[in-house]
């Protein structure tokens, strides 16, 4: 583990500019597919460090890769920059307050800006260690939009985007360190669009035929499938379109967004073709037209357990994240406003007493002592881990028992504590990736396990064919309607 000493040196070094990456994200949170700022910052930091820019990856205009090296084998890692609705905070503050500078109302609620500047500022320092130390080997980072909503990644699996990757790593914020990946669950994402017809819904409702209706008939027929699906699916559903403010008018139009989840993507597409049978009953029973747009889907993940093995020599090495006295303690500011159940289930997760005092996880567990549970959030992470040999580290970087999605998230994502949960997710990806690098059998290995495994169970992209990313999907929609503006002109 030599190598991971000056890798530390070098991350520590370029610590400052990326924390400032970070920052500078996080001060401008943008939504899926629209992460043009964020795009252009990270482009600039890894053109500055000799990297060559591939830009529209998969055809997507906020979706760019950037390589550096020659021969060897490719390594990949993978960074995220989309942020949420709603969620502004004022940072550092643990009571709820928007933050008066931000005038979007978005807010980084799951640290993706952190988790981008962290994965690229591990691909720099593999990049430079090669660099200097004459060794071959290619390094691709992959900036990859819309995690949080009809999958990114799995848009720029199905172009093809990883085809010539040997083995992909990436991390997350989190509240503990985890070297051992999580399972997380297949999920569909899928607009149903109501068209009815419009009538005053006094004087003549029978001619109407509501759109609203058939939504509301849809969800009423989904909850009633949740008593016959198995435990660990989700289905999630928001109204987009109502149809209207007029309560006397006949809703001629009304559409709702689904998220369909399951263990894996063979009991998702089971549970999804019941939900479009319910959506078409409704359509049926309101005479009304339903058109199904699909939005996007991803995979499970697929873990590796050789890769996971190189990741925890790594991280025993480099052990937990240097948490300070004044990190805990403004973690505890946060803490006491959180659930202590699900503090008290993260620590004994980890193998702490539910009563130990810290707020943030300041160690790593034994391989032994460390199981790998199953999670009913999803990452567009599973479908790259079908692809290619994939591996992922959680890290420290908020106090225990902050829900994802949520202003507390937003809050910490420029603490110091956050910071060096960057910093420390990046020296365990350089780490072993050179660890990879330096012996290609490791790969090989990684790759024996991968094919077994898909040899048995094939990939099945969850996104079908003809389906394209919201971004190119709008951009040929507006093209098709200035087409017919002209000509009408």
């Amino acid at each position: 583990m030599e190598h991971l000493n000056h890798l530390i040196n070098d991350i520590e070094a370029l610590a400052p500019e990326f924390t400032a990456l970070s920052d500078a994200i996080w001060d401008e949170p943008e939504l899926r597919w629209d992460e043009h700022g964020a795009v252009a910052k990270q482009v600039t930091v890894a053109e500055k460090y000799g990297f060559s820019i591939t830009r529209d990856v998969a055809g997507i205009p906020t979706a760019f890769s950037a390589e550096k090296g020659s021969g060897g084998p490719l390594i990949a890692f993978l960074g995220e920059y989309d942020g949420l609705a709603e969620l502004s905070q004022d940072s550092g503050n643990p009571e709820r307050c928007p933050d008066p500078g931000n005038h979007t109302g978005n807010g980084q609620g799951c640290g993706h800006h952190l988790l981008g500047a962290g994965s690229l500022l591990a691909a720099i320092a593999t990049a430079r260690y090669l660099d200097k130390n004459g060794l071959p080997g290619r390094v691709r980072y992959y900036g990859c939009p819309a995690e949080e909503a009809a999958a990114g990644k799995s848009f720029m699996v199905k172009g093809g985007a990883f085809a010539d990757v040997d083995t992909a790593i990436t991390w997350h914020p989190f509240a503990s360190t985890l070297w051992k990946q999580n399972l997380m669950l297949a999920y569909t994402q899928v607009y149903f669009h109501y068209k009815g017809v419009a009538a005053h819904a006094g004087a003549s409702p029978h001619m109407g035929r509501s759109a609203l209706d058939a939504v509301e008939l849809l969800n009423v027929g989904t909850n009633f499938l949740r008593e016959h699906m198995p435990d660990t699916a989700r289905i999630h559903y928001a109204i987009t379109d109502a149809g209207g403010l007029s309560p006397n008018v006949v809703q001629p139009r009304a559409s709702v967004y689904y998220i369909i989840r399951a263990t894996d993507g063979h009991q998702m597409r089971e549970l999804y073709e019941r939900v479009l049978k319910v959506a078409k009953g409704a359509a049926m029973m309101t005479e009304t037209e339903l058109t199904v747009e699909f939005d996007g889907a991803c995979s499970e993940i697929l873990p590796n357990d050789v890769l996971e093995q190189v990741l925890y020599q790594n991280v025993k090495v480099l052990g937990g994240v240097p948490f300070d006295a004044t990190d805990q303690a403004t973690a505890d500011r946060f803490a006491a406003g959180l659930d202590r159940r699900e503090i008290r289930s993260i620590k004994t997760s980890i193998g702490w007493a539910p009563n130990e005092e810290k707020a943030l996880h300041d160690d790593v567990p034994e391989s032994n002592n460390l199981p790998r549970v199953q999670l009913t959030g999803s990452s567009d992470v599973g479908d790259v881990s079908w692809s290619v040999p994939t591996v992922q580290i959680m890290a420290a970087s908020l106090a225990m028992g902050t829900p994802f999605h949520t202003w507390q998230v937003v809050a910490q994502g420029k603490l110091p504590a956050a910071h060096k949960g960057m910093i420390y997710a990046a020296k365990a990806m350089s780490g072993t990736a050179v660890s990879l690098l330096r012996d290609n059998t490791l790969i090989d290995q990684a790759k024996s396990e991968f094919n077994a495994v898909t040899a048995e169970t094939p990939y099945i992209c969850p996104i079908p064919d003809g389906v394209l990313a919201p971004p190119v999907r709008r951009a040929q929609i507006d093209e098709l309607q200035n087409a017919l503006d002209t000509q009408s002109v």
